[in-house]
């Protein structure tokens, strides 16, 4: 009897071990992020500029690339064998960047004004390099116009209301969360480098109700971290395939905000520019004139 006594207290207290143990990796909440507004305005969250005219050269060249990170890894509140998880974002691979990247500029690739896509490498991308980067890139590559990809994720693993502050360029956007969520925001920026102007921006969101249990918790938000990103970046391209056909129109209706040349040789292109509606009027009154002077001599 005392034996049995023996080995259920030792049960209990393994069992004691065993919660507390993992209760580490069962709470606490996980933020990876990069942010343009840390890149562009790395000494201030309110970004004063006054930008230029763009003045776009078509057919574009225009770069892609992911703002890097402050290194500061975003993490928070995280312990035990979560903690493996917080430091960089495993689930968005720099082989899933570079296929990010490569849909973009597929979207990009659409258009008939646009020329060219480079895909920059990070390493090009200093934290915290501001306009004097995008200089640099913009001799190094010859591109006048650069999408700007960030992201934002974070995975709640706290019981009650939580939420992620994710600071964009227009502003913060606050998204509730829940125990075990995973909230992701992928952003793409587009600016013209010269004139430091953003032309548009197209954002993807996701959200995932997660209901992992203690024990494969850690894989559980793993998976639902990729998931997220995926799910995020579909949005975003919808999003950036729609702000493309708008800001083509934009540059018609707005000529005293943009102003569009086309590049010795080039003729075409759809972009909104006055060159090809200005072909079309002197073609129709071409032809509305000869057809008046044929009713007069017929």
């Amino acid at each position: 009897m005392k034996r049995t006594g023996i080995s259920l207290l030792v049960v209990f207290a393994i069992s004691i071990f065993v919660v507390a143990l993992f209760g580490g990796c069962a709470t606490g909440t996980t933020k990876n992020a990069t942010s343009v507004v840390d890149y562009l305005f790395p000494d201030t969250k309110d970004p004063v500029v006054t930008p230029g005219i763009p003045v776009l050269t078509l057919p574009l060249r225009v770069g892609i690339a992911f703002v890097p990170s402050d290194g500061s890894g975003h993490s928070r509140r995280s312990s035990g064998a979560f903690a493996s998880f917080q430091n960089g974002s495993p689930a968005l691979t720099e082989k899933r960047k570079s296929d990010l990247m490569q849909a973009v500029a597929d979207r990009f690739k659409k258009y008939p004004f646009v020329k060219e896509i480079e895909i920059i490498p990070s390493a090009y991308l200093k934290p915290g390099g501001s306009f004097a980067n995008l200089e640099q890139i913009r001799t190094m590559y010859g591109v006048d116009v650069i999408a700007l990809l960030s992201y934002d994720q974070v995975q709640f693993t706290d019981e009650g209301k939580l939420s992620l502050t994710y600071w964009t360029i227009v502003g913060a956007y606050v998204i509730p969360g829940e125990k075990n969520d995973t909230q992701t925001m992928l952003d793409a920026v587009i600016y013209d480098i010269p004139s430091r102007k953003m032309l548009f921006r197209a954002p993807g969101l996701s959200h995932i109700n997660g209901s992992a249990t203690l024990v494969n918790q850690s894989e559980e938000l793993r998976a639902d971290s990729g998931k997220g990103f995926d799910d995020a970046a579909k949005e975003m391209i919808v999003n950036l395939d729609e702000q493309l056909t708008n800001f083509k129109a934009k540059v018609k209706e707005r000529p005293e905000e943009f102003k569009v040349v086309n590049s010795p040789g080039y003729t075409g292109g759809g972009s909104g520019g006055g060159s090809i509606d200005l072909i079309s009027l002197l073609l129709l009154a071409g032809l509305g004139g000869c057809f008046l002077w044929m009713r007069k001599h017929t």
